[in-house]
């Protein structure tokens, strides 16, 4: 994907579409523009929709240890290959959507990325290639129960809860140079994470040559990069805030999961 865009997914009027931000005003859209869809009707301010995930994956594909910073972070060697793991499309909320501390766990943590989205069907994809499967670019929180993680001495139960995957604001399809894009994490506005992803161990046609060879990659799907040192804890009444440089700003709130209410079309991006 060449053409500069910001696509994006959000709710009005009791329903969810897709459609494209020019300015202060968005374009909706007939269907996913990774799928081709078309402009109809007229733009809305901004200001008046509520932003939803800006994609629904199928799958989120994520990785571990891919900043050397967060390795080392960890006390743990680099990877010798990619060390992906998944989290569930339940997981996934959009910007302002309360992040819900389940019982289960005594310390939830922030994880600041940047995540890929892709454009179309991508299977046993050549590295050099990579980059013609790609729609753009997206923040990710991973959000990680990080107790349970080293419970269970593997990443399904910590990485899987409901709402553990905000991503958004949009879909950014055009990065400026690797060094330029930061990756940062702001808890409270006070700033905890910060990089930018040429300390990636794998980069990103790497990683999407690596995964389309294990499995099938859709249209929308998600791979979460990885995130840099400075992880930390998150606590009842916290804002946490995702910058990634070239894209914008991912804002959620936290709660207790039990203070949470029932879930309406802010507290999920599969609306």
């Amino acid at each position: 994907m060449t053409t500069t865009m910001r696509c994006l997914r959000y709710f009005y009027q009791d329903q969810s579409h897709y459609g494209v931000l020019e300015g202060d005003q968005v374009q909706p859209l007939a269907a996913p523009p990774f799928t081709g869809g078309r402009p109809v009707g007229k733009p809305l301010p901004l200001a008046a929709v509520q932003l939803l995930a800006p994609c629904e994956p199928s799958k989120i594909i994520a990785l571990g240890l891919n900043y050397r910073d967060h390795a080392a972070e960890m006390r743990m060697a680099l990877p010798e290959e990619p060390l992906i793991f998944m989290k569930p499309s339940t997981s996934v909320i959009g910007p302002g959507a309360p992040i819900l501390l389940p019982a289960q766990s005594r310390r939830v943590d922030y994880e600041a990325e940047l995540a890929v989205v892709i454009g179309r069907l991508a299977r046993k994809v050549p590295v050099a290639d990579a980059h013609h499967y790609i729609w753009g670019y997206t923040c990710l929180n991973d959000v990680t129960a990080r107790d349970l993680q080293k419970k269970d001495g593997q990443f399904t139960r910590s990485k899987s809860f409901d709402t553990f995957a905000p991503i958004g604001p949009w879909i950014e399809t055009v990065l400026p140079a690797p060094d330029l894009v930061t990756v940062e994490a702001y808890v409270n506005g006070d700033r905890r994470q910060h990089s930018h992803i040429g300390n990636l161990v794998f980069g990103v046609p790497v990683l999407v040559s690596f995964i389309s060879h294990i499995m099938t990659l859709l249209p929308g799907d998600v791979i979460a990069t990885g995130t840099p040192s400075g992880v930390g804890p998150l606590h009842p009444g916290d804002v946490v805030e995702i910058r990634v440089g070239g894209i914008g700003s991912l804002g959620n709130p936290v709660v207790k999961d039990e203070d949470s209410g029932s879930p309406g079309p802010s507290q999920s991006g599969q609306l």
